[in-house]
């Protein structure tokens, strides 16, 4: 992907556990991740009476806690708000609005499928994630792993809240004497919230929009048909709409100015696979299709990711009209393209 001339005016993250002031009343906080994309960008927000704002919470692991302990001594936190439902930013949701007496806003969303995850225990559950897995052509190995897996997401979270003040597009929530409005993106997570302040030209973005890297934009076990590629391109040019010199500030990698040029490459970049998709011989498996898009050694869970943006291309471009999916008599999804399918 052809990188934009990004504007980074804090090149130099916080260390962990210490804030650094990146706009009026805005404090930049950065915790380590326990995964490949090892660090998350979280935000404190100064509030009236004292009050601080807390915008996601990164996952819950004991040097976390211990981190947010360092963080908030002798702070009050007047809110908790979380973008979306992955780990990593409502982790520690349900700790921090116990610790705090706050309750958790987010998206009706967010909320529920987090919710949804932590407490799904069901054997019909895994069944149907081992089942999506094997219509995309994965073979009996890989879905050993994929049921390995079948409810990690509960390791990485705290009991999400029971009850949550919810945001919808359009919102508008006043934090210090400043109108925060919510901004709704789409593909990456059902119900992502994002939130911009005119008064400051900041953006925070969490995942939906990120400086070096295309956040995953999948197709899941529980909504095998979506289109969530086509949601996420239409929220890119939904956020082109904000001023060009918006300041941005990333749940991963630097602050930056630039919005207009990192959608746009964002967009090229889903365009160029799109392309290599059509150019793919088939009709071909998801699993077959992943290899036009991923040609380096993925492990297991790499692999289930791969997949799942494999099918949101594939999707796509079954909801555009190009492709076609049909199902093998033993239930595998084979696509290709609607004129001429099945005659290579």
């Amino acid at each position: 992907m052809t990188r934009a001339p990004l504007d980074h005016p804090f090149p130099t993250p916080p260390v962990s556990a210490t804030l650094l002031d990146v706009a009026p009343g805005i404090s930049w906080l950065r915790m380590a991740l326990p995964f490949a994309l090892d660090h998350i960008n979280l935000w404190l927000l100064q509030d009236d009476d004292n009050g601080t704002a807390i915008v996601d919470t990164g996952v819950d692991d004991p040097a976390t806690r211990a981190a947010w302990r360092t963080v908030l001594e002798g702070r009050r936190v007047s809110r908790l708000i979380c973008t979306h439902f992955h780990p990593d930013h409502m982790g520690l949701a349900g700790w921090l609005a116990a610790e705090h007496g706050v309750t958790l806003t987010a998206t009706l969303g967010e909320w529920s499928f987090g919710r949804m995850l932590s407490l799904e225990t069901g054997e019909d559950y895994a069944d149907n994630q081992v089942e999506h897995y094997r219509r995309a052509g994965l073979g009996p190995d890989l879905l050993e792993g994929v049921r390995a897996r079948v409810g990690s997401y509960r390791g990485r979270v705290s009991p999400l809240p029971t009850a949550i003040s919810t945001i919808k597009h359009g919102s508008r929530l006043t934090i210090g004497g400043r109108t925060w409005r919510v901004i709704i993106g789409r593909g990456h997570a059902p119900e992502h919230a994002c939130l911009w302040c005119e008064e400051l030209g900041v953006l925070i973005s969490g995942d939906q929009i990120l400086p070096r890297i295309s956040p995953i934009v999948g197709v899941w076990p529980q909504q095998p048909d979506d289109d969530p590629l086509g949601e996420f391109l239409a929220s890119l040019e939904n956020l082109k709409v904000l001023p060009a010199d918006t300041l941005v500030l990333p749940s991963h990698g630097l602050p930056f100015r630039g919005l207009h040029e990192r959608a746009d490459e964002l967009l090229r970049h889903h365009a160029e696979r799109l392309d290599r998709l059509r150019a793919a011989p088939g009709p071909a498996t998801a699993l077959e299709l992943s290899r036009a898009l991923f040609r380096r050694e993925l492990d297991a869970q790499q692999m289930g990711f791969a997949v799942g943006e494999t099918l949101s291309h594939a999707n796509h471009l079954v909801a555009r009209g190009e492709w076609r999916r049909e199902t093998r008599d033993d239930g595998v999804w084979l696509f290709g393209a609607a004129e001429g399918y099945g005659q290579r």
